[in-house]
């Protein structure tokens, strides 16, 4: 599903999709081209625009596919999705526009935490069985 398409969709529909809503999407992509107008293009032209490979990326953080399936629904290589998904994220983490706090901005801020919740949910680890049949491994010959 192209940008072309995805941009069509109501706002409720949009975030459901990509995970952000469309004005934060904008935003991003306003990051992503500012960089891109930055770079000297050479080589041939990508088959996606910018749009879709950002969409692309939230994509994969979405859905947490694997290259070779998004590359397959976007008609890429996997290799070339992974560039185009590794190249997104790393502009979009250099420019600290979508970054979340850090641990000292969080204690030095007025919230204060009320409860605390860990999961410490017990599971089953799989063992084999302890059995004489599987300690054994081969017959014991008499002959020594």
């Amino acid at each position: 599903m192209t940008y072309e398409q995805v941009k069509r969709l109501k706002s409720e529909d949009f975030k459901r999709l990509c995970g952000v809503r469309p004005d934060t999407f904008n935003e991003m992509l306003e990051v992503v081209r500012s960089l891109h107008r930055t770079k000297q293009k050479t080589g041939r032209p990508g088959k996606l625009s910018l749009e879709d490979q950002l969409l692309m990326t939230l994509e994969y953080w979405r859905e947490y596919r694997t290259y070779f399936h998004i590359g397959q629904s976007w008609g890429v290589n996997e290799s070339t999705a992974y560039r185009i998904i590794r190249k997104i994220e790393d502009t979009l983490t250099k420019s600290r526009a979508f970054t979340l706090p850090g641990k000292k901005k969080l204690t030095t801020s007025n919230y204060q935490l009320e409860v605390v919740v860990v999961d410490v949910t017990e599971s089953p680890i799989e063992r084999p069985k302890k059995n004489k049949k599987s300690s054994i491994v081969g017959k014991r010959n008499s002959i020594h």
